[in-house]
């Protein structure tokens, strides 16, 4: 919990309400973490959103952004174990369940994030994040209502990042096929996102798709020329390196 140590897990000073709107100083790091997070910088963003506590322990965008990213960076017990300490402040507040049940399912705790994610839906009103959530716990059950439930996610929120984030949800469990259309719904919101570009490449080189991966990568570097990791993937592909790798998997993983 090294990174977090100026953070003090009090009570806010003033009691009232929580506060879901910022003030310019607190504002100015969550929309800082916001384009980091859209940028797949996700150590970044969650620096950001660290200091936007820092300013005002009562954001609940800094505490569940803080969950978000320790996910995407795969710091899982950690993540778990903030959304929890999060929770203790804002009692069953249903994104920082959704966080910490995303935590959960990642960690191979179906049962658990299961409940938790219904817990977070007990409470009032939704979000798309909830649904992911809900939808990333039934893909890893192998349930069939995730579709569904990624579906009314898009439904409650029209923002690009939504279908890209489901995308990333696929290829972490290893489905390439529905990732790909994912990602290809964000490129019908925002084609000028590198992080898109980056993410339907990934899903194509998945597939075996060389020549469509090539071409994504190479418009990632187009619109993000210092994007290491779009250029990795485009040597991996110049080397044959990952298909080698994919039918290593499929013979021994």
């Amino acid at each position: 919990m090294a990174r977090f140590d100026k953070l003090e897990l009090n009570q806010p000073t003033q009691p009232g309400p929580l506060q879901m709107r910022a003030e310019p100083e607190e504002a100015n790091w969550l929309k800082r973490a916001d384009q980091q997070r859209r940028a797949g910088e996700y150590e970044d963003a969650l620096r950001f959103y660290s200091r936007a506590l820092e300013e005002d322990k009562t954001l609940i965008l800094g505490w569940v952004g803080q969950v978000q990213m320790l996910v995407q960076l795969g710091e899982l017990k950690e993540a778990d174990t903030w959304a929890r300490k999060a929770l203790e402040l804002f009692p069953n507040n249903p994104e920082l369940l959704a966080g910490r049940a995303q935590a959960q399912c990642r960690q191979a705790e179906s049962a658990a994030a299961l409940a938790t994610v219904d817990g977070a839906f007990k409470q009032p009103g939704q979000s798309a994040y909830r649904w992911i959530v809900r939808g990333e716990v039934m893909l890893e059950g192998g349930l069939d209502p995730a579709r569904h439930c990624f579906d009314k996610a898009i439904q409650t929120d029209p923002d690009w990042l939504v279908p890209l984030e489901i995308a990333r949800i696929y290829l972490f469990h290893n489905h390439p096929a529905p990732a790909l259309i994912r990602s290809k719904q964000a490129l019908d919101k925002a084609a000028d996102q590198p992080l898109i570009w980056f993410i339907h490449g990934t899903a194509q080189m998945e597939l075996d798709l060389r020549k469509d991966a090539q071409q994504s990568l190479q418009r990632c570097l187009q619109l993000c020329p210092k994007h290491g990791e779009a250029r990795q993937r485009l040597i991996q592909l110049a080397e044959g390196g990952w298909s080698l790798r994919r039918t290593w998997r499929r013979l021994f993983g």
